[in-house]
């Protein structure tokens, strides 16, 4: 299950909605091992295309420098789909390369909503996860460590 705030949900539909026509891309790092989105990060669609997304190989260098020297992860890797339903493309499975990574699509394909939805790709094998949007954090399905004492 991917668990993740709605700033963070409301940042992905913008930048995809932005972008429209072409497709968005961008990653969510978090801290290693957390399993948790916390920062965004928009990219570039190198492409430049309605129909496929690419991240710029200088721009991703740099981006994965960064969160290693910030101990992160790509918690969520997401793009959108301008005229389809939210869901992998054969080249988007083929591509996905982070097999801890939640795959999230937007589609922006009716002007008046979004659909989002949110995937595991290992192997080119796709597998849909619920998504749990909370306000925080702090008081997510996370375990009893995150609840505060009394």
């Amino acid at each position: 299950m991917l668990t993740i705030r709605r700033d963070l949900v409301d940042a992905m539909v913008a930048h995809a909605r932005r972008d429209h026509p072409d497709e968005a891309c961008g990653v969510i790092a978090g801290p290693d091992g957390s399993d948790r989105p916390e920062r965004f990060i928009p990219m570039l669609n190198a492409a430049r295309s309605p129909t496929f997304y690419e991240f710029d190989s200088a721009d991703l260098l740099r981006l994965y420098r960064e969160m290693d020297a910030n101990d992160e992860v790509p918690v969520v890797i997401y793009h959108s789909h301008t005229a389809t339903e939210a869901y992998p493309s054969r080249t988007d499975a083929k591509i996905a390369a982070e097999p801890f990574a939640h795959y999230v699509l937007v589609s922006t394909r009716d002007p008046h909503s979004h659909e989002l939805r949110s995937f595991r790709i290992v192997d080119g094998v796709i597998t849909e996860e619920p998504v749990e949007v909370v306000e925080s954090y702090r008081f997510a399905h996370t375990g009893p460590d995150d609840v505060p004492e009394q």
